[in-house]
């Protein structure tokens, strides 16, 4: 996968979270968990773009990194919205599916970087 498409997928999932997070039920819970899926599933492609523009080796594992934690940070509070019954798992699968394939992209990315950091 080249880096623009990972920047498009990346991108479509965020814009995606939002549509999510616009989906949820207008209660006071619903809003602060939402923002929750708000902050970080907008925050896969910031951080990608970022990772892709990095100076240095390090710097993008860093930033790769970030990208990990925000994919699985999106996928937990999908996971919660469900629990809750917030939004029905049908509404999610697909988010949610992309959202751990994109954390599996990443991870494989990560360790790929730091073998050839090392060598």
């Amino acid at each position: 996968m080249t880096t623009q498409e990972l920047k498009n997928r990346t991108f479509e999932f965020g814009v995606r979270a939002i549509s999510a997070v616009e989906a949820l039920p207008k209660t006071e819970t619903a809003r602060i968990l939402g923002r929750q899926l708000l902050h970080a599933g907008t925050s896969v492609g910031a951080n990608y773009r970022a990772a892709a523009r990095a100076r240095s080796q390090a710097a993008f594992i860093s930033k790769l990194g970030v990208v990990e934690e925000e994919c699985d940070e999106s996928a937990y509070w999908m996971e919660v919205f469900i629990a809750h019954k917030l939004l029905r798992r049908a509404q999610l699968k697909s988010l949610l599916a992309e959202a751990n394939e994109l954390l599996a992209i990443t991870v494989a990315s990560i360790k790929t970087a730091r073998r050839r950091h090392r060598a």
